[in-house]
């Protein structure tokens, strides 16, 4: 899986932190690769069907890069759920006029991911964690939203 596909996995996953109790994540990351499985399974199939082979075959091994982009995944989102508090502090001290409270929650998930990606990872620039973000949230938010977390996370930037 490519860096980008991991990063909207993660944000999949973050975003639904807010709507589950830390202790449930572990769980709720399980059932979410899980889906991910089947509905890679279910596309095989249909494949299959339109190929013209009758019948499922005996079995469906999945690719080695599912295992490793589950490991990276789960990896850091578990790195990420700790640190929520200070990434919202964070970004409660440099957002004039708004807070996290009030900042959609696609946008929340997006800024906290970005800026988990500034403070914390080496690996991944300022510009493409910022880059990243804008796009997640084209894909995702609001129409200014790609607006919206562009202007917050130039204010981390040096």
């Amino acid at each position: 899986m490519s860096r980008r596909a991991n990063r909207e996995k993660v944000f999949q996953l973050l975003f639904s932190a807010d709507y589950y109790a830390p202790e449930e994540m572990e769980e709720q990351i399980r059932l979410f690769f899980e889906d991910e499985k089947d509905r890679y399974i279910e596309k095989k199939l249909e494949e299959a069907e339109e190929k013209g082979v009758k019948g499922a075959p005996e079995e469906l091994i999945l690719p080695a890069s599912f295992t490793q982009s589950r490991e990276e995944v789960t990896k850091r989102v578990e790195s990420i759920l700790p640190v929520l508090p200070e990434l919202d502090q964070k970004l409660n001290e440099k957002i004039d006029g708004w807070n996290t409270a009030r900042i959609g929650r696609v946008e929340l998930t997006v800024l906290r991911l970005a800026l988990y990606e500034m403070l914390y990872d080496d690996e991944i620039s300022e510009a493409v964690a910022i880059n990243e973000a804008v796009e997640i949230a084209k894909k995702y938010g609001q129409d200014k939203s790609s607006e919206f977390i562009n202007g917050v996370l130039a204010k981390f930037t040096a």
